[in-house]
Formats: C-alpha cells, structure tokens, sequence
C-alpha cells in the first residue's frame, strides 16, 4: 500500500513526521505498538490514518474531552465519520453516534476511559468489528507513572475482551520502566516500540533561580521581549493565576487568568480567547493546556516550580510546535516546595479513614455496590483518591468490578400519563401505574430511587430502569439519571482481615506518597544542576544528546547551585494554641488530626468544602509551613 499517496488523498500532507510512518506500516499488518512521540509531533495521525485504511471501527480512548471536540470536529470538516461519546452530549445525540456504530457508517469513536466501564455501551462495542484501540496518554495505566488514572488499568483486560484486532499505546511522558509496563500490559514487543526522541532542538531552556519576591519583575521582564507571546504562564494556585494575571494587566499586557475555580463559560472565552489571537497570555493552573492545540506559542514560563519532569515536558511541550524558535523558562524558588510538598502529603488518606473504607467494602457481603462520592463524604477522603483505593483492592486481587449504574432518576413526561399508557398491553400498564405511585411527585419531574421502586413491586432493580429508560427511549419523557453507583463482587476465598488488608493499602499509599516526593525533588535537582538542561531532561527519558548549546547553562550564563529560598515557615507558640484552641472547638469536619493539618495548610477536603471551612480566617494560616510539621503538632494535643 502507498501509505503516502493515502496521507495525501484523506489529509493533503505529502510527507510523514517522523515515526509516523513506522507505527502505520506495523499497525497495518495487525501488530500492537507503543508511540513515545514528544508533545506536539502528530500523534494522532497514527491512528487517524489507519482508520481509514482498515475496515472495523478505530475506538480512541482519551481523557481530554477538549482534544476529542477539536480532533472530531477536523475529521468531520475533512468528510470523516468521526464522533465522540462524552457527558456533554444530548441523549439524542448518543443515540445517533449508537445508530452509526450499529450500522457499519462509524469509522473513528472517541471515548473517555470512564465510558468503558459502561456494561450497556460495552455491550453495543461488542457487537462491532474493533479494528484498532488506540489509547491515548498511555502511561496513565501505570501506578508508578506520574499521572495515574486508575479507570485506565482496566485497558488492557478490555482490548482482549473486546476482541481489538491491534492496540496502539501512545505517550510523550514514559520514562523506560513506565513504557516496559505498559508494553508489557498490553503484549506489545519491544521491536514495536517507536520513539522518536525527546529533543526539541528549537526549544531554549532557561531556569532562572530567583526567590519569591523577586519573580513578578523576572515575569514581566521576560514577556516584555521580542516575540514572547502567545505565552503561557502557569502557576500552582487558582488565586496566584488571578494575581499574576492582575498584575499583568497592570503592568500593560493583555493577560487572562485560567483555573478550575472559574465557570465553564468563562473557561471556554479564555481558550477560545487564546486560540484566536486575542488573549496573547494565559495565566493558568495545569488545568490549561491539555489538548490545545495551538502551533505557535513562543514562550511557555513555570512561575512555580512544575510537579515532576514528566509534567514539565508535557507543559513546557507545549511551545513551538510550528519548529520555530519558543523559550521555555522556570522562575525557580525553593519557597514553592513547602506547597507542593504539602498536595502530596494531604491527598494520603489516614490510616483511619483506609480502615473505615476497608470495612465498609469487605463487611458488605458477596455482591454490593458502593456510591465513590458517598465514601468520599463520608471519609473526607477526595473522591480520586478513593476511586485509586478501589482499584488498589482490586489489584490486591480483592475486588471485581461489575460495572457503574444510577441508583436512581427523574422522568419529566412530555404527554398526558394516560396518553403514554394507551396502547399498552394490560400488564404493562398496570407495571408502570404502580411504578409512578412508588416515585416522588414533584410539579414537573417525577422522582424514583430504584432500590426502593424495586422493593416496593417486589422486581428487580434492573426492571424499573429499563422500564423509565424506555419512556425516553419512546420519546414518551425526559429521563436524568442520577445517583451514581459501582458494583463489586468480592473474589472467592478473599481475607477478610480488615486490619491487614488496611495496612497493606496505607502501604501502598505510603510508596506513591514517596514516589511523588522524589519526582518533585528531580524537579529541583534540574533547576540545580551545572549540565546542559535538556542533556539532564531527556537523560530521565533514558536517551542520550550532546549539549544543546542553547540553555543557559552552555551559554554560561548560570552555573547551578541551591535555589533561593526565603525563611522556611516553622511553626511557633502561637501557631501550636492555633491549633489547639481549633481542636478545642470539635468542629465536625476538623476531628482528627490529618483534617487540622489539612483545613491550617489551606488544603481543601469534602468535609471543608461541605461546611465551607475555606472562608475561615484561618483556613492556610500555615500554608508554609511543612504539613508534617502541622500533623504532628495536631497529633500531640
């Protein structure tokens, strides 16, 4: 085949990027590769051209709802039936990606990973012919990695399930122990392991070590030079993206903010802001970036230090995708340790609250289900974090997962109830009469838990939701799901043991906890180092370059050394009777010692949203101060 002539026919390039071409011709016979492209080198045509090419469905799997809209909405402009199932759609509109699956017209379906956990949507993936799974951010599936997602730990058992006729692992963050497991995971052979290499020669890195008060000057100098924008600037904290970009303003660029606290509406102005030339600097959190693709940002700057490596490649990726010349510039100060530090230290849950959730999933019996945001509640654990305690048990080989369901939904009907019945059979009638007296009545909506409907008509769960389910399918209602549940069923021959299946899942916290730190630790080891800084970048990565000649370092304009730090925050007298007087107080959502910790270093919680604890005066009072310093103290009292 002229892989060639068929890149010009559906997408008009007339020549490959490199490493594309490899990976088409080993998918093309039916073999699984691993891409480890860098950031910005056409990862998605290697999968979007052999689409095309072989006959089946390709299923992508991304999280990045963002870079499902964009590379969809290109592939429909081109003539390709390209489309995406995401929790933005209308339940029209799924039916109709369903409709196309169904009858063979489908050729790319983009997915979150969550999705296929779906039994209903998997059931309908069963029925079609999956010609290529194609599995974006890859390195999602490893629990080393630096960006762990435990929904994708499931995609390798899936692809077999499934019956994918090849796999195609694509990644631009896998250091060489991460890439084996996912090779390994998903039976890819160390020959069908593409790389391409991790440098981007027209990339100029530079650290400029400067200590706090110092970094706003730093910014402004840097963005007021030739060329420096579109920039992107980001930054650890929702409110230092607002201030930073205040102070942009202020000082005569036009800068937005951009983070998670900030409404969809208002997010989506800023990208779209962004994309189209009219907001030439973007002050953000990491929540910006992810799937934008935008070819000639010239300047990307890390105001606080980045997590990890892995996330500063990725990040700092983003510059120059068009092969011109882009800065990429860290404003590094050891002050921002204290923070960082303290993320990780706070999203480790106590070993009181892995014990509680131990109990309530191994003491529930053979088959149970479990709400993951009535655990998070009610242990004060994040939600994400209680979604990688599940999967820890189901790695310990306790747990098998059945699948997500709503417990529960609200039906709007569109007609008069009788004109719905009409033309019923009799029984069927008499079903949902007595179905509609177990709901809720409201002025509009009509509301059903579906245990309770079930218990009271003496049927099956699974009977009452299909039974609303099909008033809407009917076009007789308007049905909202709600409730959100996953099944479990506990292995056969499991130890029950809650204390030691407790101790073995701390355990496991305990190691990412270490793995985070260290990680964090090679970022400022980087930012310390008298090496060429991408020789040291892309050494993580396992590769080997000569100095770049281009970083700060080769141009001798900095020769390493211990980052500038401010006093380190230490806790005082004062501090220690601030504690105590707020553990005095037995605030609910403050009971234990981990909770101060967290409510005094301004880490938010489930408890300390619920009671709205981030309005207190003294909510991040100790925000420098190390938070194992702050969990000790309040474990003293």
């Amino acid at each position: 085949m002229d892989l060639r002539a068929a890149l010009g026919r559906h997408f008009g390039h007339d020549t490959f990027r490199p490493g594309q071409e490899a990976v088409i011709s080993r998918l093309l016979p039916g073999r699984s590769v691993l891409a480890l492209f860098p950031t910005g080198a056409g990862k998605s045509l290697c999968y979007q051209l052999p689409a095309l090419l072989l006959d089946g469905l390709t299923l992508v799997v991304s999280p990045l709802i963002a870079l499902m809209k964009d590379q969809v909405g290109a592939l429909q402009a081109r003539g390709i039936a390209a489309e995406r199932l995401d929790s933005t759609l209308s339940s029209e509109e799924v039916e109709r990606v369903y409709s196309s699956m169904a009858d063979g017209s489908l050729k790319l379906l983009y997915v979150s990973p969550e999705r296929l956990a779906n039994a209903g949507f998997l059931r309908r993936l069963k029925r079609c012919r999956i010609a290529l799974l194609a599995v974006d951010e890859a390195h999602c599936l490893s629990e080393w990695g630096h960006n762990f997602r435990p929904d994708y730990l499931r995609l390798p058992d899936l692809a077999r399930e499934l019956g994918a006729e090849r796999v195609l692992a694509l990644t631009a963050t896998a250091t060489p122990e991460v890439a084996a497991q996912i090779r390994e995971r998903f039976g890819i052979s160390e020959e069908d392991h593409v790389q391409t290499g991790f440098s981007r020669p027209n990339l100029s890195y530079r650290v400029r070590p400067c200590a706090a008060p110092e970094r706003d000057r730093e910014l402004v100098d840097l963005l007021g030079r030739e060329e420096a924008a579109p920039a992107i600037v980001y930054v650890t904290l929702q409110e230092t993206s607002e201030r930073v970009a205040g102070m942009l303003q202020r000082a005569g660029f036009s800068a937005r903010a951009y983070h998670a606290g900030m409404r969809d509406e208002d997010r989506a102005a800023v990208q779209d802001g962004f994309m189209a030339g009219s907001i030439p600097i973007v002050v953000a959190t990491i929540a910006f970036g992810m799937g934008v693709d935008k070819a000639d940002i010239r300047r990307v700057v890390h105001y606080n230090l980045p997590k990890s490596l892995e996330n500063y490649v990725q990040e700092s990726g983003r510059a120059g995708r068009d092969g011109l010349p882009a800065g990429c510039d860290i404003l590094a100060c050891a002050d921002d340790l204290t923070v960082l530090e303290n993320f990780i230290y706070g999203d480790t849950p106590s070993p009181a609250a892995l014990k509680s959730l131990v109990e309530h999933v191994l003491l529930r019996g053979e088959n149970f289900s479990v709400s993951r945001y009535e655990l998070s509640q009610s242990r004060d654990i994040r939600q994400t974090v209680v979604e990688t305690a599940l999967t820890y048990l189901e790695m310990e080989g306790l747990l098998l997962p059945g699948g997500p369901f709503y417990g529960g939904c609200e039906i709007r009907l569109l007609r008069p109830f009788e004109s719905v019945l009409a033309g019923l059979p009799a029984a069927q009638k008499d079903f949902l009469r007595r179905l509609f007296e177990t709901g809720k009545r409201g002025r509009l909506w009509h509301r059903f838990d579906h245990a309770d409907s079930a218990a009271a008509l003496g049927v099956s769960e699974e009977a009452v939701a299909r039974a609303l389910s099909d008033l809407a399918t009917h076009g007789d209602a308007v049905r909202r799901p709600y409730g959100l549940r996953h099944a479990y069923r506990l292995a056969p021959g499991v130890d029950r043991s809650v204390a030691k299946v407790a101790e073995r899942l701390a355990d496991r916290f305990s190691s990412r906890e270490d793995a985070e730190i260290a990680r964090l630790h090679d970022v400022v080891a980087l930012c310390e180092t008298s090496r060429c800084l991408p020789q040291q970048l892309i050494a993580h990565f396992g590769e080997k370059i000569e100095p770049c000649g281009r970083c700060d370092v080769c141009f001798g304009a900095r020769s390493g050394g211990p980052l500038p730090a401010s006093k380190r925050g230490e806790l005082t007298l004062e501090d220690a009777a601030l504690i105590r007087e707020m553990k005095a107080i037995h605030h609910p959502a403050l009971r234990q010692p981990r909770q101060l910790a967290r409510f005094f270093c301004g880490l938010s919680s489930p408890a300390t949203t619920r009671e709205k604890l981030h309005r207190h005066d003294h909510f991040g009072a100790l925000a420098d101060v190390p938070f194992l310093e702050v969990l000790a103290q309040a474990e003293s009292f």
